[in-house]
């Protein structure tokens, strides 16, 4: 199913617990609601009975047993992907805020709430001016100027871009533009832009031009050969594979920072197998796209 465009963010956000909820604990009713978001039963009763009405009236079926909704066979999230990252995610989020989501959320109340702990990524520093005036340009289709470092030029240096699109790479944001210093389009990391930013005029080069942006790259990912075969089936398990391979498609700018989520480095090579668990299967089709 794909999701219905005129629905107000903060429903879209209702209906997404919603899903989550239903789909990996087997129970939702209107505490759930309630609890998560501030709000009465009588609205939470209406989230529900709107989401099954209007958008997905097949993924639940009231239970007189659980005294609430489960998922039914014919289950299809709209609003989330049926990741259980998403899920994780939710009691992730719940947990570091006291959130009391916890204890209303378990099938049995009587058990304790599920204990999460995450080890925290410290947050880049990026400047709320730089970063929105970049949104502005990028809706705008403008050029700006700035001042940018890099570990390659770690003094400051003035650079005029065109930017078209803001990239989370999995630890860092970047965004997308067309460099007028190298004549082409690169990543810029943006806790490393520095002093003022100005919008100048309308952008020169139009984002259809980045090649590498818009060819997209197949990447076959594959236990690491040297395992056993019983180790292989272990990693194949891990990251979800069909018949021994994880098949990624993305746009080839991206291609090293999908690698680097798999702590894929075609230069290098862990000498134990064990280490690296992990090989790019299609090696000869990606590597052009690497830079």
């Amino acid at each position: 199913m794909s999701e219905p465009q005129a629905i107000k963010m903060d429903l879209k956000l209702r209906y997404k617990v919603i899903e989550i909820i239903s789909f990996w604990e087997g129970k939702l009713n209107a505490s759930h609601l309630c609890r998560a978001f501030g709000i009465g039963r009588q609205q939470a009763s209406k989230d529900i009975n709107d989401y099954l009405s209007n958008i997905a009236p097949y993924n639940l079926i009231y239970d007189k047993t659980l005294k609430g909704y489960r998922p039914s066979s014919r289950f299809k999230p709209v609003f989330t992907r049926g990741d259980v990252t998403e899920y994780l995610q939710l009691l992730t989020a719940a947990n570091q805020i006291d959130d009391p989501l916890l204890d209303v959320s378990l099938l049995d109340h009587s058990l304790q709430p599920v204990c999460i702990e995450s080890v925290q990524t410290p947050s880049k520093t990026i400047n709320p001016t730089i970063l929105s005036t970049l949104i502005l340009a990028i809706r705008k289709k403008y050029r700006v100027e700035t001042t940018y470092v890099s570990l390659n030029n770690p003094k400051p240096e003035s650079r005029i871009i065109e930017p078209h699109t803001l990239v989370f790479s999995g630890n860092r944001w970047h965004v997308r533009a067309y460099c007028e210093k190298n004549r082409d389009f690169r990543d810029f990391v943006l806790s490393r832009f520095r002093g003022e930013i100005e919008l100048i005029n309308e952008a020169l080069i139009s984002s259809d031009e980045d090649a590498y942006w818009h060819h997209f790259v197949r990447i076959k990912i594959i236990p690491d050969t040297r395992l056993t075969p019983a180790q292989r089936k272990v990693v194949a398990t891990d990251y979800g594979m069909q018949r021994n391979a994880l098949y990624l498609e993305t746009r080839a700018a991206l291609v090293n920072y999908v690698l680097q989520q798999f702590n894929l480095d075609p230069k290098k090579i862990e000498a134990k197998p064990e280490a690296q668990q992990l090989m790019i299967g299609n090696l000869s089709e990606v590597e052009k796209w690497l830079f």
